[in-house]
């Protein structure tokens, strides 16, 4: 102690420069760990206030109507799952029902192309696992399943028509390339409301033909098809 008053005692004029300084230091330090104290502690209080509000509510709520409450959230839930699957199979329905899109992207009704392959497997899973309706009683493995399929129905979709959309119909030969156009010409024709009626049933006979060994056209397509060729014969 005595060399530290002596230094003091030698040094006093250097508390007149940095004293200042140190009391602003130490008055910095004070206000920011009372800051902090108080952040504390408001958090805490604000803990408690949840805590108690929580308690407070469930002993006040009737438990059928917290399960009620429940099956509610859970329907909405299921429902908006539902929802998203009946999108994709609308999407999927799309090439399904539409010889254009099949001819356009003709790896969209190839099960052998490893993205379609991928997606029609996840479709599969999401259709067997798909609740009769919202409603349904499913427990939460249930549901967890069935909103994991949903997700990889969905994901699965996109890939594979990205895909189908990039490569269009470069997997096939020139040869092959020229029969695509003729049928989509073809089919054109079928189409159009101002060919004559023998004009149309012959464009449908020659898209078949050229369609034949190529793209598969599902009895789906093929039906909507002269549905709307007959439609177009009636007008």
């Amino acid at each position: 102690m005595e060399p530290l008053f002596h230094f003091l005692g030698s040094y006093w004029w250097l508390l007149l420069v940095f004293g200042g300084a140190i009391g602003s230091g130490f008055s910095a330090l004070g206000s920011w760990t009372s800051k902090q104290q108080k952040l504390r502690h408001k958090r805490k209080l604000e803990l408690i206030d949840a805590k108690a509000r929580a308690r407070a509510l469930a002993g006040s709520t009737d438990p059928e109507a917290v399960e009620q409450a429940d099956a509610a959230g859970r329907a909405k839930r299921v429902q908006r799952l539902m929802d998203t699957h009946d999108e994709v199979s609308r999407r999927w329905l799309e090439y399904e029902l539409d010889a254009a899109k099949l001819i356009a992207f003709p790896t969209m009704s190839d099960g052998r192309d490893p993205h379609t392959g991928a997606f029609l497997r996840a479709k599969k899973v999401a259709d067997a696992l798909r609740p009769s309706s919202a409603q349904e009683r499913i427990d939460a493995e249930a549901y967890a399943e069935y909103r994991d399929a949903v997700h990889d129905f969905e994901v699965a979709f996109d890939v594979a028509e990205q895909e189908a959309r990039r490569v269009r119909a470069s997997g096939f030969t020139e040869a092959e390339r020229q029969r695509l156009d003729r049928a989509q010409h073809m089919l054109n024709v079928a189409v159009d409301q101002s060919a004559t009626a023998a004009e149309r049933q012959t464009a449908y006979r020659r898209v078949r033909e050229e369609l034949d060994g190529l793209i598969v056209i599902s009895n789906a397509a093929d039906e909507e098809l002269r549905r709307r060729i007959a439609g177009h014969l009636e007008r």
